[in-house]
C-alpha cells in the first residue's frame, strides 16, 4: 500500500501536492449530537472537487494513470489504462476553499442556521492535502407561525387558504428552505386537482420574517401580484379526442384528423380501420366532458391506457377551447402495439440439490383479440435440469408444457358489473394448460389444470388475485419398476406418484413496499388463502382417507391452506440493509386426505430458503429419510421459516452479505412411516439454523447470486446434540464436503 501511496505522489508536479478529501467540524452552543454528525456528513458531502476514487484503501485508477506513462494512442493498451480506466490526480489547486465556504454557510442559512460562520484550513503531509472547515453554527430558528395571506373572494385565493390545514409548515418546526420549495410544490399540487390547469409553484411567494426575536420566524403565504389571469381561472373539460393510430414519425395529418370521429358517451374516437371497440376507451379514461380539469384524473387516464398493453406510446396534450368560458379540450394520441408478437426465452438454472439445467419457452401473443383490449397466449415450454452428483448421476429431470390464457381488461363477472376507478386496470383471466415431468429411471407425471380468476390493484403497492375456480389433476403416466418397488413399500415415495384431482378456489393479497429501490426501509406482505373440496364435498356428502367421497368418478383432495410472507427491509448505514423475512404457512387436511397432496404441500431448504441445507431435502421435523438410496423431496403441512440478512455495498457493482436462516416443515397428523414428523409443541426444538456469506454482483437488469453456507442446528441429531456450532471446522476437507452448501442463483433470496 505504501508503494501504491508513494507512486501516487512523486509524479505530481513539482509544488503540488494530492487532494485526499475535505474534513468539515461542526460546533454550535445548542446542537446536540445526532445534529451535528448529521450536519458534518451533508456538509462534507457538498464540498468539491472529490478526491480520486478508492477502492480497498488505494487509490487503483490514479495508480494506472501513473503507471500508464504516455501512450501515444488512446486506443492502444496503455491508453485504455490511462485514459479509459485511470483517473489523472486531483490536486489541491483544483481545490477553491472559499467557494465552497460560501456554499456551506449558504447551506447553514437555507436549514434555518442564520449568521453561522465557516473557515478554513489545509493541512498538508508527504505531499497529501486535506481541506479542513470549521461551522460555528449559530442557533436553529424554528417557526413562530403560518399565515395564508391570499384573497379569500378569488377562486384561486380562496382554494389556496383551504389547503392550509395540510401545510407542511407547523410552528415549533425547524426553518428549512427545501421545506418552503415543498409546500409551494405540494399547494401547486393540490390547485392542479381544482381546476387551475396554469398554475404554477412560481407563482407563490412564501416571505420569512426573522426579526421577532428567540430564534423563531413567521411565514406568510401568499401569491404574487404579477400571477397570469389564465393561472387564477378554473378550467373544466370540453371535449376529449382519442387517435388510435398515431405514428411518431407521421408525415401528414391523417393521424390527427377530425374526420369519421365516432362520438360515443362524449369522447371522440377516431379509429378508422375499425380497430377497437369504443367502450375500451370508455372504461380507460377516468374524466369525461364537463368535469373540473384533475390532474390525477388526467394521470389515471394514462396509466390505464398504457396498462392495457395494447398500445405502445401514449401521450396527450391540452388546449384552450374557444369560446367565453374557461375550458380545454384533451386530446390522446395513441401508438398500437403490434397485434401479434412471438418471444423466445432462455433461462438457465442451479440449484443445491446438484442439479443443472435450462429451459426454453415460446410464447405467442395476440393483442386485442376481440377489439376490446384481450390478450391471448399461447406458451410452450420444455426443460431439462441434470443431476452431475456422483450419488445420483443419471436421475436426471425433464419438462415440458402448453399453457393457453385469455385476458380481458375488466372484471367478467356473471350478472353483475362492476366499474373499478383508478389507474390500474383489472383483469379477468381464463387459463388452461398441460405439464409433463419426467425424472429419468423414475418415474413419468402429467397434469391437467385450468382456473378463471381476477387481478386488480387498489394502488402500486396493494394487489389481489382471486381465483373463484381452480383445478388441478395429476396422474403419473410410467413408473419404473426400480421406483414402484420403493413406493410399494414406502408411503412418502408412494405421495410423490399419487393421483390428485384438486378442485378448489384461491385467493392472494400483496402489499410491496419496495417500489422505490432495494436499499430503503420498506415492508412487504404476502398473504394466500387456498381452499378446495370444500363445494365437492357437499356435492357429494363427504368422505374419509380410507373411503373418499368422489366427483366425475375421481377421488378429490380436501384442505385449507393459508400461508404469509411478511418482509422488514431498514437501511443501516448509508451502503447497507438489513433484511428480514418471516414465512409462515399452515395446511389443515380434512375429509378425504390425511394429508395435504402433494403438489400443494410446503417444501424448505434451497437457494432462496434454508441455504445451508439442500432444495427440498430437510425435515419434515426431526424426521430423516435414511432407507433410500435416491434422495426424495420432503413435504409437510406446516413451515416456518425465519430469515435475516445484512446487504453491504462493496465496490461498484460488487455487495456482499451475511445471513442467518431458520425454519422447518412438518406434518399436520402422524406418520408411522415419517417417526417425528408430527407437529407438535416442542416444534422449536426441532428448528434448523445454518449460516453464511455472499456475494452479489448487480448488473442492473439482474443480480446474480453465489452464497456459501453451513448448518448450525441440525433437527435430526438426538436432542441435546442438535447444536453443532462446536464441530465447525472450515480446515477440515471431509467436513467441507459434508457441511459447505454453495448456492448460486439470479435475484437476491427475498
Amino acid at each position: 500500500m505504501s508503494l501504491a501511496s508513494c507512486s501516487n505522489t512523486k509524479k505530481l508536479p513539482a509544488g503540488e501536492s494530492l487532494y485526499v478529501g475535505a474534513t468539515v467540524k461542526v460546533e454550535g452552543p445548542t446542537l446536540k449530537r445526532k445534529e451535528r454528525k448529521v450536519l458534518e456528513s451533508d456538509l462534507t458531502a457538498l464540498t468539491r472537487p472529490r478526491p480520486n476514487r478508492k477502492f480497498l484503501g488505494m487509490r487503483i485508477r490514479l495508480l494506472a494513470y501513473n503507471l500508464a506513462g504516455n501512450p501515444k494512442k488512446e486506443t492502444s493498451m496503455f491508453g485504455k489504462l490511462k485514459y479509459k480506466f485511470g483517473e489523472p490526480p486531483v490536486v489541491l489547486s483544483d481545490v477553491s476553499l472559499e467557494k465552497n465556504a460560501a456554499i456551506l454557510a449558504n447551506t447553514l442559512d437555507n436549514r434555518g442556521y442564520f449568521r453561522s460562520t465557516v473557515t478554513f484550513d489545509t493541512i498538508v503531509k508527504n505531499r497529501k492535502a486535506t481541506a479542513v472547515y470549521k461551522v460555528q453554527a449559530a442557533p436553529q430558528y424554528t417557526i413562530n407561525k403560518v399565515e395564508f395571506d391570499t384573497d379569500s373572494l378569488s377562486f384561486v385565493g380562496s382554494n389556496i387558504r383551504s389547503t392550509a390545514r395540510r401545510s407542511l409548515l407547523r410552528p415549533g418546526r425547524a426553518f428549512n428552505l427545501e421545506m418552503i420549495k415543498d409546500e409551494r410544490t405540494r399547494i401547486d399540487a393540490m390547485l392542479k386537482e381544482n381546476g387551475f390547469y396554469f398554475f404554477s409553484p412560481d407563482f407563490l411567494l412564501i416571505d420569512a420574517d426573522s426579526t421577532i426575536g428567540s430564534h423563531k420566524v413567521n411565514l406568510y403565504v401568499t401569491l404574487k401580484n404579477n400571477t397570469p389571469k389564465n393561472a387564477r381561472e378554473l378550467y373544466t373539460i370540453k371535449d376529449v379526442y382519442l387517435y388510435t393510430n398515431y405514428r411518431l414519425n407521421a408525415t401528414n395529418t391523417d393521424d390527427t384528423s377530425k374526420k369519421n370521429a365516432i362520438l360515443y358517451n362524449g369522447y371522440y374516437v377516431y379509429d378508422k380501420a375499425k380497430r377497437y371497440k369504443p367502450k375500451l376507451f370508455l372504461q380507460s379514461m377516468q374524466f369525461e366532458q364537463g368535469d373540473v380539469y384533475n390532474r390525477e384524473a388526467h394521470n389515471l387516464s394514462l396509466s390505464r391506457l398504457v396498462n392495457l398493453g395494447v398500445f405502445k406510446f401514449v401521450k396527450n396534450r391540452f388546449e384552450v377551447a374557444g369560446g367565453p368560458f374557461s375550458q380545454l379540450n384533451a386530446f390522446y394520441y395513441l401508438t398500437p402495439n403490434p397485434k401479434k408478437s412471438l418471444r423466445l426465452e432462455v433461462t438457465g438454472t442451479t440449484k443445491s440439490n446438484n442439479l443443472a439445467g435450462g429451459q426454453l419457452t415460446l410464447s405467442w401473443r395476440n393483442r386485442n383479440t376481440f377489439r376490446a383490449g384481450e390478450l391471448f397466449t399461447i406458451s410452450a415450454y420444455g426443460g431439462a435440469e441434470v443431476q452431475y452428483s456422483a450419488a445420483q448421476k443419471g436421475y436426471n429431470v425433464y419438462r415440458g408444457g402448453l399453457e393457453a390464457s385469455l385476458a380481458f381488461p375488466r372484471f367478467l363477472i356473471p350478472f353483475w358489473q362492476i366499474e373499478k376507478k383508478g389507474g390500474f386496470v383489472p383483469r379477468t383471466t381464463i387459463t388452461l394448460a398441460y405439464d409433463l415431468l419426467n425424472k429419468a429411471r423414475l418415474y413419468t407425471m402429467n397434469s391437467f389444470r385450468t382456473s378463471y380468476g381476477y387481478t386488480w390493484k387498489e394502488t402500486s403497492r396493494k394487489e389481489h388475485t382471486l381465483n373463484p375456480i381452480s383445478v388441478n389433476y395429476v396422474q403419473p403416466l410410467y413408473v419404473s419398476p426400480e421406483y414402484q418397488a420403493g413406493a410399494d413399500t414406502s408411503q412418502p415415495m408412494a405421495k410423490v406418484i399419487e393421483k390428485q384431482f384438486i378442485l378448489g378456489s384461491t385467493y392472494n393479497f400483496t402489499y410491496n413496499g419496495i417500489v422505490e429501490g432495494r436499499n430503503i426501509n420498506a415492508l412487504y406482505f404476502s398473504g394466500t388463502i387456498d381452499v378446495a373440496g370444500n363445494v365437492a364435498g357437499l356435492i357429494s356428502r363427504g368422505g374419509s382417507p380410507d373411503k373418499p367421497s368422489q366427483l366425475f368418478g375421481k377421488g378429490f383432495s380436501q384442505f385449507i391452506k393459508t400461508e404469509a410472507d411478511f418482509r422488514v427491509y431498514r437501511r443501516v448505514g448509508d451502503k447497507s440493509t438489513w433484511a428480514n423475512r418471516i414465512l409462515v404457512g399452515f395446511g389443515y387436511p380434512y375429509g378425504n386426505s390425511r394429508e395435504m397432496p402433494y403438489v400443494k404441500q410446503f417444501f424448505i431448504g434451497g437457494n432462496n430458503s434454508i441455504r445451508a441445507f439442500r432444495t427440498r431435502a430437510l425435515g419434515p421435523g426431526s424426521y430423516k429419510d435414511v432407507t433410500h438410496d435416491l434422495v426424495l423431496d420432503q413435504s409437510g403441512d406446516i413451515k416456518l421459516e425465519l430469515n435475516t440478512e445484512i446487504r453491504t455495498k462493496l465496490y461498484s457493482i460488487f455487495s456482499g452479505a451475511a445471513f442467518v436462516d431458520a425454519g422447518n416443515i412438518w406434518l399436520y397428523r402422524p406418520n408411522k412411516q415419517k417417526i417425528g414428523a408430527e407437529f407438535t409443541k416442542n416444534f422449536i426444538k426441532e428448528l434448523a439454523v445454518g449460516a453464511g456469506i455472499g456475494l452479489r454482483v448487480d448488473v442492473s437488469i439482474l443480480v446474480l447470486r453465489l452464497d456459501v453456507a453451513f448448518p448450525l442446528r441440525k433437527p435430526w441429531l438426538p436432542e441435546g446434540n442438535r447444536w453443532v456450532i462446536d464441530k465447525v471446522t472450515l480446515g477440515d476437507s471431509r467436513w467441507r464436503k459434508d457441511n459447505l452448501v454453495f448456492n448460486i442463483a439470479i435475484g437476491y433470496p427475498f
